[in-house]
């Protein structure tokens, strides 16, 4: 099996860490990069979705907002009743693989790219909309028979956190802009987005490694968990695909994007809702086991599943 070039960049930040090298990301630059990404992603997918009208969307996103709640209803029971693992714990990880990472949704989509695969171009929408929900099942099951939830301020932390903002506003943008529009900023947004997201990956890598060691102390559990659930997910995303008529990258990436797990806004969001969970554990999981299986197996695996429904592999 071929790695893309970005995934490498991600191996080697995870062997770095593991070797205790002294690189290191500078924040700032690490800021840097999300928003660009951010960014980048919001613009495409406004300017594809310029090319659809927006009232033949409502039913599919619906669709895709349901079922992909039902991941965080399922994650929980795992992890409560057959994990034995404190409510508190479980809803925070089950909010956290019920909610979508948007640099796996990256590679997902650069990994199409390099085998001249298109999508549909309102696929960011779903990664949008796919944020909420499960930390909002994730909060409740948390939560559930208690009082006193600071809710006010966890919505604002998650409808206003920078991810959110910067998706919504790049896809609002490049909607109204459309094809002509955005051409001045293709070369900056859009031919630089595979370089700055290798070095993006490089420090995910950095970060990954650094987790290895919560994951370890939490027991064999939670890291078949971490890759488990990720199957299920991009199993899931590939019937609810094939049940929107989607294409062969449209399904790849819906598997992809139910397959992720949050490292950024939910993380944020738990941390406030569900202050007595062990973000070591949820974030250990998501980002130290489940984002790695993605890239390197979880991806071609969506991808080969789509094709079979499709008869073309």
């Amino acid at each position: 099996m071929s790695f893309e070039p970005v995934i490498l960049f991600f191996l080697l930040g995870a062997a770095a860490g593991m070797l205790r090298s002294d690189l290191r990301i500078p924040a700032v630059l690490y800021d840097s990069l999300s928003i660009f990404l951010l960014l980048a992603i919001g613009l495409k997918g406004g300017v594809q979705l310029a090319r659809y009208p927006v009232a033949s969307l409502v039913f599919p996103a619906l669709v895709v907002v349901t079922v992909g709640a039902l991941l965080a209803l399922v994650a929980f029971p795992l992890l409560h009743r057959l994990g034995r693992l404190p409510r508190a714990d479980a809803a925070s990880i089950a909010a956290h693989y019920g909610s979508v990472s948007v640099v796996t949704f990256a590679v997902g989509a650069t990994y199409l790219a390099a085998r001249g695969h298109d999508y549909e171009g309102y696929m960011t929408i779903f990664l949008v909309l796919l944020e909420f929900p499960a930390l909002m099942i994730g909060m409740w099951l948390a939560r559930r028979g208690e009082s006193g939830v600071p809710m006010g301020k966890v919505l604002h932390e998650v409808f206003a956190g920078k991810s959110i903002v910067l998706l919504l506003g790049g896809l609002l943008i490049g909607w109204v802009a459309g094809d002509e529009g955005i051409k001045p900023l293709d070369r900056l947004f859009f031919d630089l987005f595979k370089g700055v997201l290798a070095i993006f990956l490089l420090e995910m890598g950095l970060v990954a490694a650094l987790r290895l060691g919560d994951l370890r102390r939490a027991g064999s559990f939670l890291l078949v968990f971490a890759v488990v659930m990720p199957l299920f997910g991009g199993l899931l995303g590939v019937l609810t695909g094939s049940l929107l008529d989607l294409s062969l990258g449209g399904k790849t990436l819906l598997a992809t994007l139910y397959a992720s797990a949050s490292y950024i806004a939910a993380p944020a969001a738990m941390r406030i809702a569900v202050p007595e969970a062990n973000p070591g554990l949820s974030i250990g999981a998501a980002l130290g086991v489940t984002f790695p299986f993605n890239l390197t197996l979880g991806i071609p695996v969506y991808y080969w599943l789509a094709g079979v429904t499709e008869g073309v592999l």
